[in-house]
């Protein structure tokens, strides 16, 4: 399983800290810097390589972590989540299967994106219920 980690300009420093301290290794595919930059880029490259393999895992930050949810989700079998406290890491991934973890830098401290990654990392998913609702979703029988 591989991890990708990207933001754009809002989530740069609070990517570059996670990086830096979280225990998983991530792999870092931008920006680079905090010059201004477009989200959509990021959340886009980071689709492609979490879909490359099953079980690839991917996060990304941006200002509110809105933006970064809306353009990710846009990716057929890309699953994001905009967790703002561990509950909300640990319900992405039991009941859905979450493969992208979406964190604001503006909204939420270093100390709980960590605990927020740890445990979206170590979360399995439930499968049951929650399948059969999943697989509603990718067949686009949403009711």
């Amino acid at each position: 399983m591989d991890i990708y980690i990207a933001s754009d300009h809002a989530g740069f420093l609070l990517k570059r800290r996670l990086v830096a301290r979280s225990d998983a290794a991530l792999v870092d595919l931008g920006t680079d810097d905090a010059g201004n930059c477009d989200y959509p880029v990021f959340a886009r490259k980071l689709a492609e390589k979490v879909l490359e393999a099953d079980g690839n895992r991917g996060i990304l930050i941006c200002g509110s972590g809105i933006g970064m949810s809306i353009a990710a989700n846009r990716h057929r079998h890309i699953r994001a989540a905009l967790c703002l406290n561990e509950y909300m890491a640990r319900i992405s991934r039991s009941h859905n299967d979450a493969n992208v973890l979406v964190l604001g830098a503006r909204i939420m401290d270093g100390q709980t994106a960590l605990n927020c990654i740890k445990t979206f990392l170590e979360t399995a998913f439930e499968g049951g219920r929650h399948k059969r609702r999943l697989d509603m979703i990718d067949n686009g029988d949403n009711g």
